[in-house]
């Protein structure tokens, strides 16, 4: 969320002296069963109906999700404790009328997902996305809030979030933008931290730990984070000015939360069922570097599309390739540099998100921006019906990752970097917290590397849907792309269960063979050249025991009809991605110093 915190901390101080705040209280007694008791105060309103609401949107994510479905035993009362005529235009609103100049609002939440959009309640924690949380009134956005964590002290429970301690367990959000953006973890949490010089100013990075493990485990994995902070500072050469001095990691990683990460302002929320001695170690840290980057990229470098962020309705921008794609494309590249995974591992790392791109049919239908429009419709959003995203949809994490790599590689080839083209647009738009638009970074991309290659870049790539030469750019830090042309491919997911059946498990990728002999989504495979398959047999190995060109008969059935059809199999498209060294060759110095240089090698 984009405010001018010195600004808002004096107006908020001006406010409170009039006493225009807006004060919360969220109590636990019953946390057994995933309830929050809830009470919000409104004061010195004008005369007239107040209009409440839940959010159906959150900071980060870009989908609806209707939070007021967890919300019940709704009432409002003035400041005598008179109830109140409460209306509710749809189901994420209420009109309260008849009040006396002040408004209190009692409600029952029910929260049981612990992740970065939603908010859980147990006898273990209170983990608290606070569009999930609590209501709000957008007619009174700019006053200050103060809220109460009642915590249980009985459970050793302690509070922690981005928003600054008043007193107690009350803390403070200039407005209500902040305090939307403001998730916080109530537990019995481990906390290390440690200060970091930035431009001569102490900033602290604090890592919070709800978890089942050990100090010393917790101690190790925190040794990590601060090399993943480290070298991302490096990328834009300094740290953002966090409002509070304060950057806070509120990382859940318990059996029954759900896997996620999810920036804000001036901290992060990383949920996982891994522990730290359970593989989360290794699993985790990637979330960690991803999440981390984004308090630069999207928190400040910021899309205009997103400015305000409106917690009413889905929030759609064309720019995520970029803010979300090119996080995703330091998410490992910054492991590799702090050095806690190798350059091979990354290398070979990068094949499956490279596949994934490079051989999908959505490149037919929409380019990286409208790939970014459809976050509303992918991001965490459900629905019933079905979707045909197998070909028509490439998430913008894996597109930007993949074009962030290759103008990373391409600027090299000019002895830039993509690196300092961070930093460009960090200085030009993200320090001064001024949004950018998609002409903006067309535009900063043609001032860093020259006019025809900035238009070239966008006009191909981000306008269109062209691929960039990966196997030359690779081959400029002495990586090898190679297609296995003699391995067969069908082109269809099909799993065989303990019946015989080769179950078709989801759409069939347009113009693969499968596609094209009619197979699709649900279709029955109960024999290949006239012979029956058996139980639990692997269809991809029964496949490649035949060979490109081979046609296949296939008996099936469909909504219970038998049917049958002939699949001619193609070469496989897939691409292994490894260091030339391992494919038998050898880089030459230059080649080696380039790679060096790309991965920031000692």
């Amino acid at each position: 969320m984009k405010i001018n915190i010195l600004s808002l901390l004096i107006l908020s101080c001006c406010i409170s002296l009039q006493g225009q705040s807006n004060s919360y209280s969220i109590s636990f007694e019953n946390a057994v069963h995933h309830e929050a008791e809830i009470t919000a105060t409104f004061p010195s309103l004008d005369p007239g109906p107040l209009s409440v609401h839940m959010g159906r949107s959150s900071p980060g994510r870009y989908a609806l999700h209707e939070f007021a479905k967890n919300v019940y035993n709704f009432k409002a009362t003035d400041s005598q404790g008179k109830p109140l005529d409460i209306h509710r235009p749809n189901p994420y609103q209420w009109e309260i009328s008849g009040h006396d100049g002040e408004v209190k609002i009692s409600y029952t939440l029910f929260a049981n997902r612990g992740d970065g959009t939603y908010a859980q309640i147990d006898e273990t924690h209170a983990h608290l996305n606070i569009p999930a949380t609590f209501v709000y009134v957008p007619s009174l956005s700019d006053r200050k809030i103060e809220v109460d964590f009642r915590i249980r002290e009985d459970l050793n429970w302690k509070v922690a979030t981005q928003m600054p301690k008043v007193t107690g367990n009350i803390y403070m959000a200039p407005n209500l933008q902040y305090f939307m953006d403001s998730p916080t973890e109530i537990s019995d949490f481990d906390m290390r931290q440690f200060t970091v010089d930035n431009n001569g100013h102490q900033q602290t990075i604090a890592f919070v730990l709800h978890h089942n493990g050990t100090e010393a485990e917790l101690d190790t994995y925190f040794e990590q984070v601060k090399k993943v902070v480290l070298a991302e500072k490096e990328v834009f050469g300094e740290l953002p000015n966090y409002d509070f001095d304060t950057y806070t990691f509120l990382a859940c990683y318990i059996p029954h939360a759900s896997g996620d990460g999810m920036e804000h302002r001036n901290s992060t929320i990383l949920t996982d069922t891994e522990g730290l001695a359970e593989g989360g170690m290794k699993n985790n840290i990637g979330t960690v570097a991803h999440e981390f980057f984004h308090c630069w990229n999207v928190e400040r470098i910021r899309p205009k599309s997103l400015e305000p962020f409106n917690f009413g309705q889905a929030n759609m921008s064309g720019e995520l390739w970029f803010a979300e794609g090119f996080t995703s494309y330091y998410t490992n590249f910054i492991l590799c540099r702090a050095g806690i995974i190798t350059p091979e591992e990354y290398i070979e790392g990068l094949t499956g998100t490279f596949n994934y791109v490079w051989n999908s049919p959505a490149r037919k239908f929409f380019n990286p921006i409208e790939m970014s429009y459809q976050a509303p419709f992918v991001d965490a959003a459900t629905s019933v019906d079905p979707v045909n995203r197998e070909n028509t949809f490439i998430s913008y994490y894996s597109y930007g990752s993949v074009l962030g790599l290759a103008l990373d590689l391409s600027l090299r080839q000019n002895k830039l970097n993509l690196d300092d083209f961070m930093k460009l647009v960090w200085h030009t738009y993200g320090k001064k917290e001024v949004p950018y638009t998609l002409q903006d970074l067309r535009e900063t991309l043609v001032q860093y590397a020259g006019k025809e290659f900035g238009n070239r870049f966008f006009d191909r790539y981000i306008h269109n849907s062209e691929m960039p030469n990966y196997e030359e750019l690779f081959n400029t830090v002495g990586v090898v792309l190679k297609r296995a042309t003699d391995k067969p491919y069908f082109g269809a997911s099909v799993g065989i269960n303990q019946f015989g059946a080769g179950i078709v498990q989801r759409n069939t990728p347009i113009g693969s063979p499968a596609y094209r002999a009619g197979l699709d989504f649900g279709d029955v495979i109960t024999a290949v050249n006239n012979t029956p398959l058996t139980s639990n047999q692997n269809f991809g190995e029964l496949m490649a025991q035949y060979k490109v060109g081979d046609s296949i008969k296939i008996a099936y059935t469909r909504f219970g009809s038998p049917k049958s059809t002939t699949v001619v199999l193609s070469a496989n498209p897939t691409y292994t991605i490894q260091l030339t060294e391992k494919d038998g060759g050898k880089p030459s110095k230059q080649v080696l110093k380039n790679r060096k240089d790309w991965l920031k090698l000692d």
